[in-house]
């Protein structure tokens, strides 16, 4: 059992013990940040595809920095695309996240898109997907995969049952930003309490975390700091990013700046 063939397995293995999985949002196109997250302690990073830096080449070499260092690579896909899912896939993603998933109709496209037939349309080619899965059997090679739908839309919220119904989905991850948009308030990190003014954003939340419960799934939230993170944890969530690269950079320098200027 080496850690290739852990790595496939590992979050659900967490998530089986009760135990949340922690993960590091990366925009940052590069292999390093990655590996000081896996060092870190991060249990996933998740290579964002729709608003980072990565292209194809600097995912794949991000996905083996993360799993050498000892955590789980997920992908943020730019869209529930198939041939997009199936190539994250195929180069090392253990799992993908997809954005603006509207209704049940688009999560079930995406779960197609993870499984292999007779229970998808997942084509074989696994390339790197055989190393990071553990395996070349069609079961565990795409069933173990994640398959997690992004609730962050009016039309997703609305159709929040539906969706957390369909078949073979395995959890659902909420957006903070764009949700805030759909329920008509200033897109804002979740780095803090949420006071009366984002109250709309907070029911939306508690609603989601009880449709994961009541239909088995993973309930995921994208936080911006760790105390928010910790605090998602103790509501129940599961698959909690604690941050976004870039944020902890661009917050970091400016405050060792500001310390050295004296301010």
């Amino acid at each position: 059992m080496g850690m290739t063939e852990a790595a496939g397995r590992r979050l659900r293995a967490k998530w089986e013990a009760g135990e949340p999985a922690f993960g590091l949002w990366a925009g940052i196109p590069t292999a390093l940040t990655a590996e000081l997250a896996g060092a870190a302690g991060y249990d996933y990073v998740c290579v964002d595809l729709q608003h980072g830096l990565s292209d194809e080449a600097t995912m794949v070499s991000m996905f083996q920095a993360t799993q050498a260092a000892g955590a789980v690579p997920l992908a943020r896909l730019a869209w529930n695309e198939p041939w997009l899912i199936m190539r994250a896939l195929d180069l090392g993603a253990a799992g993908v996240i997809l954005p603006l998933i509207d209704n049940a109709r688009e999560a079930a496209k995406a779960v197609q898109s993870c499984r292999y037939p007779p229970l998808g349309r997942r084509s074989f080619g696994p390339v790197r997907a055989e190393m990071v899965m553990g395996s070349a059997v069609l079961e565990e090679l795409g069933g173990e995969v994640l398959c997690i739908a992004m609730i962050e839309t009016r039309d997703g919220l609305d159709n929040l049952e539906e969706i957390a119904a369909t078949p073979g989905l395995d959890g659902l991850y909420i957006g903070p930003s764009d949700l805030s948009i759909a329920l008509g308030l200033p897109p804002r990190p979740l780095v803090g309490e949420l006071g009366e003014d984002r109250q709309p954003l907070a029911d939306a939340i508690e609603r989601i975390g009880r449709a994961c419960e009541a239909n088995g799934l993973i309930a995921g939230i994208h936080c911006g700091s760790g105390a928010m993170a910790g605090h998602f944890v103790r509501d129940g969530f599961r698959l909690v990013t604690v941050a976004v690269d870039t944020s902890l950079y661009k917050t970091s320098i400016r405050r060792e700046l500001n310390a050295a200027r004296g301010a």
